[in-house]
């Protein structure tokens, strides 16, 4: 533009303005509306997962607490089965006056031990059920992992058929975006 307000649009300037109203066409067009839908669909399974890879650390975490428990629990049914064996042994060392306090012992020590027991059994069920779970999230990361990383090269290959004007890499663009796709369902139906 000269000082006056004057302008003369010389033809690239006129075929840019006309280019910047157009709707997408031909190649370039497709392969770019293409990428944008391509890349969309990419960020979603990225954060999918990214959210199955927490969980499963969440998961197997909270397996970890419950084994822990489960542990306390059995070292506290060997604590109460060391007093049964020395009560065992008071019965057969401890004069008569003293045998049925200690029969009397062993039988609560037997009653502390089946319940200590069945809380320790159920505590390593439940890091069972969450070490599993964890193992069922990062099955569904590494599909969602899978279904992004083709997503990924796919966009990386609409790049070069755009460059080289390659209809066989536009079909290949489009043939590993269906793949990335139907992993990311497979995923989704946790597959």
């Amino acid at each position: 533009m000269s000082e006056h307000g004057f302008h003369v649009h010389g033809p690239h300037d006129h075929a840019l303005e006309h280019e910047s109203h157009a709707e997408p066409h031909g190649l370039a067009g497709r392969l770019a509306v293409a990428t944008a839908i391509i890349a969309t669909i990419g960020a979603l399974f990225a954060y999918m997962g990214g959210l199955t890879q927490a969980n499963a650390g969440l998961y197997k975490n909270e397996s970890a607490i419950k084994k822990t428990e489960a542990s306390n629990q059995w070292n506290y049914y060997q604590a109460k089965s060391g007093k049964q064996n020395l009560a065992e042994l008071a019965v057969e060392l401890a004069p008569e006056s003293r045998k049925a306090f200690y029969t009397d012992e062993i039988k609560r020590y037997k009653q502390e031990k089946e319940a200590i027991k069945k809380d320790a059994e159920k505590f390593e069920k439940e890091s069972d059920d969450w070490s599993k779970r964890s193992d069922e999230q990062i099955h569904q990361h590494h599909r969602w992992a899978q279904a992004t990383t083709a997503l990924q090269i796919s966009i990386a290959l609409a790049a070069i058929a755009l460059l080289t004007r390659s209809r066989r890499l536009q079909v290949g663009v489009y043939a590993l975006s269906a793949i990335g796709v139907a992993v990311g369902v497979l995923a989704w139906l946790h597959i």
